[in-house]
């Protein structure tokens, strides 16, 4: 099972963070990762994202949790179980104010092990996401 996460401390409130992240018109205004978002961010939605690291190819995902301020989740893949993405973002309050950000992706599937070979490294992506999501929730 192949897997990326990243978590990072930003000093504002969840209802903030949580604005930024579900406006997905305005994410390649703050996100340097991705080139477009497609679809809207709301729960039970659909989105397509055009990531920078994989240019031209859209990554569907249907968002499966939506629980404002606290967590979401988009899952994509394929048919039958076959090959499945789950990328979760969570906020956790912390006691000084601020929030913990969380960011997230797992692989599974019997079809995992062939195909998370030509997925790229995710992870500096997730840490260029969270750094600039903590960029745009704090300026």
């Amino acid at each position: 099972m192949k897997s990326f996460q990243t978590k990072i401390f930003i000093n504002a409130a969840p209802s903030t963070i949580w604005a930024i992240l579900i406006d997905g018109e305005q994410w390649v205004e703050w996100n340097p990762t991705i080139e477009k978002l497609e679809g809207e961010i709301v729960p039970e939605g659909s989105v397509k994202v055009f990531t920078k690291v994989s240019p031209g190819q859209a990554f569907p995902a249907k968002i499966t949790e939506f629980v404002p301020n606290e967590r979401m989740t988009w899952t994509g893949g394929m048919p039958l179980g076959l090959f499945k993405g789950v990328r979760a973002y969570t906020l956790t309050p912390q006691a000084n104010g601020g929030v913990e950000f969380a960011m997230s992706e797992v692989f599974s599937g019997l079809m995992a092990p062939l195909i998370t070979k030509s997925i790229p490294d995710l992870q500096p992506s997730f840490v260029a996401f969270a750094a600039a999501l903590k960029a745009r929730a704090e300026g």
